[in-house]
């Protein structure tokens, strides 16, 4: 046979095989299996501890690191799993208990007790499974949490949908989470049954009337929307809302009060409570918010972001942000952020020794109270997108450097170093 003949033949029962078969080519929603590795070093200090009413020592040293692995289960479906560890050590919880250190320390809100309550571990596990339509213009997601320190537990479950128009160019999307929380409450020392110490003074005998809560589960719901637009080739802008509602234990039981209308006492310099923390066993929250990214050209981007908060308790507060990432080689990009937010006290907020025994609910807790602050920081981001260095069988996709540094008008003070890597295999 004629070998140019033979070959269109062999052209010719390929194109109809060729013909038959389902050649279309999905491209995978993740290609290969990606992994983060996240560290971070946070360290506060301030004078208005709400372990010891209001007043007192905020020092604490926080060390959390996790790996976040995102793992392709076909061409549609996404497996993330993040875990992480957290451990502290604070000067302001050690108070919860300032008598179990050595005995010959001097008593006092200013100083850390060496006792066991002064650190502890936050362990979570967090998975979610995501599934993309073939057209990737639907996405849902299901997701868990799980978390657990020495006083509190925490179980959640959740769930998405995100919906693309326009060619991709709209994004609509609502979630929901439910989270049920388990308090193992730990009140202050000198509230527990028993407690006795015969170096307390102060007028007439200490007695406080306190009861423990009867509920120690608190449950929080959460709903989500979202909407992105690309409004132009440089301009994207989105806004969100969300609505938050929560019941059960919303107080933190080692959260010391003390009121104007009754006697004080001590041990050494140390003021023993009147009460803990009591507040409504239920709160809605309603934040609403939206960024703003500009694109303006290849080596500088504006990233603005704004939200406001209301809740039932009073609070109303206002957030503002700017990020501008400049790229300095292709490899390279630094990111100078600032953040400015401000908020109104509670309704429940009161300053030490001014809150009444006769109201129902109270706190000395500064995080409710009126103040305003601002956070500056600055960021380096290295990426290879051909991933040059390895480690084992992964290669190094990015390195995030970012120092965060804050400043409240309450006198709390706070930093943040935070340092991030992506390999792919």
């Amino acid at each position: 046979m004629n070998i140019r003949l033979l070959l269109f033949l062999c052209l010719l029962f390929i194109g109809f095989v060729t013909y038959g078969q389902d050649t279309s080519y999905k491209k995978r929603v993740l290609e290969t299996t990606e992994i983060d590795a996240l560290f971070s070093y946070y360290g506060q200090d301030g004078n208005n501890a709400a372990v010891t009413g209001g007043d007192g020592s905020e020092e604490l040293t926080d060390v959390t690191s996790s790996l976040i692995v995102r793992l392709p289960m076909n061409e549609d479906d996404v497996l993330t799993l993040d875990i992480g560890i957290s451990a502290y050590t604070s000067a302001s919880s050690s108070n919860v208990n300032p008598l179990d250190g050595d005995p010959n320390n001097r008593v006092s809100p200013y100083i850390a007790s060496s006792g066991a309550s002064q650190s502890d571990q936050l362990v979570h596990i967090n998975p979610t499974y995501q599934h993309s339509s073939d057209d990737r213009n639907k996405i849902w997601n299901a997701k868990a949490y799980f978390s657990s320190e020495y006083d509190y537990a925490s179980v959640g479950f959740g769930g998405g949908y995100t919906r693309l128009y326009n060619e991709k160019n709209t994004e609509l999307s609502a979630s929901g989470t439910l989270y049920f929380d388990r308090w193992n409450p730990q009140y202050p020392i000198e509230l527990r049954n028993g407690f006795f110490d015969d170096r307390i003074s102060g007028i007439g005998t200490y007695s406080p009337n306190f009861t423990e809560f009867e509920t120690i589960n608190r449950n929080s719901y959460a709903i989500s929307l979202g909407f992105s637009q690309i409004l132009s080739k440089r301009l994207q802008g989105s806004i969100f809302l969300d609505a938050v509602f929560q019941n059960g234990l919303l107080s933190t039981p080692f959260q010391r009060v003390y009121f104007a209308d009754t006697n004080d006492f001590f041990i050494e310099d140390f003021q023993l409570a009147d009460d803990v923390e009591r507040l409504p066993g239920n709160r809605f929250k309603l934040p609403i918010g939206g960024r703003l990214n500009y694109f303006l050209n290849d080596t500088f981007i504006i990233r603005t972001y704004y939200r406001f908060y209301m809740d039932d308790w009073g609070i109303t507060s206002h957030t503002a942000s700017i990020e501008l990432p400049f790229k300095i080689t292709n490899s390279f990009t630094i990111y100078p952020t600032y953040r400015f937010y401000s908020q109104t006290a509670a309704d429940y907020f009161n300053e030490k020794e001014v809150a009444l025994s006769t109201q129902n609910f109270y706190t000395s807790d500064y995080d409710l109270s009126e103040f305003n602050a601002h956070q500056y920081g600055l960021g380096l981001r290295y990426k290879d997108i051909f991933t040059n260095a390895k480690l084992l069988t992964f290669g190094l996709k990015t390195i995030d450097l970012r120092f965060s540094n804050y400043s409240r008008s309450d006198g709390l003070d706070s930093f943040i170093f935070t340092l991030g890597t992506t390999f792919v295999r």
